[in-house]
């Protein structure tokens, strides 16, 4: 896989010594200290830092600097929307543990009309349909199905699938993922989600389904995310002030 950009790096770092609670007094060194640290330039750090304020990870105190949250580091097994790069899958923690993926489904197809119309597609036009499972411990949480045209990762293969997807598309496009439209629900469990999500036939399960767009407003995934509802958790951090 592609080297992870800089400012990921950063960001899964700051993400890790948060965690690991090295910022006793909860406040983050400034922006100029931290690209000094990390060794990266400060629009590197800023996007990373605007990341983790997105997450509700972090917020920042005008006139004071940048502070951990403290409801973050009581909760930090829940699902943080995140709004640019990462998918909601790629942020999701568990008691600090990062999920395995197993690839299932990697075909290519001519897309379907419903296909077409949430992607914006042509006639005739191709797509990947994925389907990944999510792993914690050898125990299967989450069931991910995507479609993504095939015009926009021509080069993407079943390997670049064991890792994030949409890293991937950054790294070969230059183009990140920063905008996502995403309903959640939940449903009766059909029988895929008991076989994979280990549920019984009365037990529901989460769902999570959205269209991601690049940064230039091009449709690049339709995805859909069914989550064991013991780890169905989903934090939605709402700015009223604009920032």
């Amino acid at each position: 896989m592609a080297k992870e950009v800089l400012y990921i790096k950063v960001l899964n770092d700051l993400n890790r010594r948060i965690n690991a609670q090295e910022f006793p007094d909860l406040k983050l060194p400034d922006e100029r200290s931290l690209a000094s640290s990390y060794g990266v330039s400060r629009s590197s750090i800023k996007r990373a830092l605007t990341v983790l304020v997105q997450q509700g990870i972090i917020f920042k105190k005008r006139g004071s600097g940048t502070f951990v949250n403290p409801l973050y580091l009581k909760n930090q097994g829940m699902f943080h929307a995140v709004g640019q790069n990462l998918g909601v899958s790629d942020s999701f923690r568990f008691k600090g543990e990062t999920p395995a993926i197993k690839l299932l489904v990697f075909e290519k197809e001519i897309a379907n009309e419903e296909d077409r119309e949430a992607l914006f597609l042509e006639q005739d036009e191709e797509v990947y349909r994925i389907k990944r499972l999510r792993t914690l411990q050898d125990k299967v949480f989450m069931i991910e199905n995507a479609v993504v045209p095939v015009k926009l990762l021509p080069m993407l293969t079943a390997e670049d699938m064991t890792h994030s997807m949409f890293q991937y598309a950054e790294q070969t496009t230059n183009k990140a993922v920063t905008k996502s439209f995403m309903t959640v629900t939940a449903e009766p469990s059909s029988e895929e989600d008991q076989q994979y999500l280990n549920l019984k036939p009365t037990e529901p399960v989460g769902v999570m389904s959205g269209v991601y767009f690049l940064d230039d407003g091009t449709p690049f995934e339709v995805g859909q995310m069914r989550v064991h509802y013991e780890y169905m958790r989903y934090n939605s951090f709402v700015s009223l002030d604009g920032e």
